[in-house]
């Protein structure tokens, strides 16, 4: 293992590209902390160290910005415009047959669809930055009832101090996203996800040291244990695929021989990766979002009833009916995005079209109803699978006390295994094409 890395840097190419990722990586988690004009620092700093940030989406993208956003800073907004408009897209594709035609296209309609997903980014981080602008100059950022200093969080409120915010905030989106495409370009990995992978890690220790911190040494050490088998059911699940055997035909074309060879479809466990838990925390923040601003008591002083329904049962997340709603979600959207991305119809057209059959299956419409079969069986125990894992910091909440950064489950877990497995492979395969030696044995 150790003589396999010391090759890493022995190897000029390699060196340079790790190098290079770490550098961008570098100068994305400072400017993080460089806070956008007009911000009043001390005071920003002041409500983050006494308000809770445990409240659904405002965490989850929080949490992918590296706490960048309850930060205020020029990378406030992270790569969420980003990872909403590249969803956006892969669900365009299914309501607009001017998508699907260009994703069939190759690499140029790929190219493309890449150049429209840019777009809708900057027009998703204008709108972000536009509603982040307002709530903190409305004084709502950090919720209600928290210290005074929370109501003047900008030095300056007028209208082209707001506009240079925005457009700051923007354009730090922007950045972020050449930042990815260079290191996709140059680096190692994927850029978008090795981005995410920092923001990520960046929360580890901060939340490792508060339960330390607020809870005893042996609760410190349990939720370690807990992690690390944590980790290892998310690295096992993730590896973990149904292998459905293919076989091709042989065809003469012209003198040559073509096809005659044994291949297999992978489907894996959790093909639907983060989203679903994106997709539940977004829907079931909007309840939360709508209450905040009508908070207003009336006559009798007295906040509405619905209101105060939200604010228990749906903001906090320690609710055990906040816990059932979420996890339905997830499995009801990891069952939707499933459906949505694989279609069973395509491939089985395609394998028709190449001479292939799947072994004592017919080709066509039996083939189908075969590949629909297994995706809702293997799709079943995913999505289990992953509304447990989301369900983890919400149990940490109610249990241990930790936040929804808790760093151990959620999104959390599964990007940073994710990201994590997939950079160690390429490592591996630049190291085999060198040495004929990888990373890992």
């Amino acid at each position: 293992m150790f003589s396999a890395i010391a090759r890493i840097f022995r190897t000029p190419d390699l060196r340079r590209k790790i190098g290079f990722t770490l550098l961008i990586i570098a100068i994305y988690r400072l400017g993080a902390h460089i806070p956008a004009p007009f911000v009043d620092f001390p005071n920003v700093q002041a409500c983050v160290a006494s308000a809770s940030t445990s409240e659904g989406l405002l965490s989850l993208v929080n949490l992918f910005s590296g706490g960048a956003l309850l930060q205020l800073s020029i990378f406030a907004l992270g790569v969420m415009p980003y990872i909403t408009a590249t969803i956006i897209t892969q669900l365009l594709r299914v309501v607009i047959p001017h998508f699907e035609a260009l994703y069939k296209e190759g690499q140029a309609g790929q190219a493309k669809l890449t150049q429209y997903t840019r777009y809708l980014t900057i027009a998703l981080a204008l709108l972000q930055s536009t509603t982040l602008v307002t709530v903190a100059r409305t004084g709502q950022l950090f919720g209600t009832g928290g210290p005074a200093a929370c109501e003047n969080l900008l030095t300056n409120t007028a209208w082209w101090a707001q506009l240079m915010m925005i457009i700051t905030l923007t354009a730090g989106t922007g950045l972020i996203m050449w930042f990815a495409e260079l290191v996709t370009e140059r680096g190692i990995g994927n850029g978008m996800s090795l981005l995410i992978f920092t923001s990520i890690a960046a929360g580890f220790p901060a939340s490792m040291w508060a339960i330390w911190t607020a809870k005893s040494p042996e609760v410190f050490f349990l939720v370690l244990a807990v992690g690390i088998l944590v980790v290892a059911l998310v690295v096992f699940v993730e590896q973990s695929q149904r292998r459905i055997p293919v076989q091709y035909a042989k065809r003469m074309v012209g003198r040559r021989t073509y096809g005659g060879t044994n291949t297999y479809i992978p489907i894996k466990v959790n093909m639907a990766g983060v989203v679903p838990v994106i997709f539940a925390s977004s829907l079931l923040y909007i309840p939360a979002l709508i209450a905040q601003f009508n908070q207003n008591p009336d006559k009798d002083g007295n906040i509405p009833g619905w209101v105060v329904w939200i604010q228990t049962y749906l903001v906090k997340g320690d609710h055990p009916l906040y816990m059932i709603l979420y996890f339905l979600l997830i499995v009801g959207f990891t069952f939707f995005y499933v459906a949505i991305t694989f279609n069973p119809v395509e491939v089985a057209d395609n394998m028709k079209k190449y001479g292939g059959f799947i072994p004592g299956i017919r080709a066509g419409k039996p083939t189908s109803d075969y590949l629909e079969y297994v995706i809702n069986r293997i799709t079943t125990p995913g999505a289990i699978y992953l509304g447990l894992v989301a369900l983890l910091p919400l149990v940490a909440l109610a249990t241990v006390g930790a936040n929804q950064n808790f760093p151990f489950g959620g999104a959390s877990i599964l990007i940073i295994v994710g990201v994590g497995l997939e950079t160690v492979k390429q490592i591996d395969a630049q190291l085999q094409q060198r040495h004929y030696e990888g990373l890992l044995r």
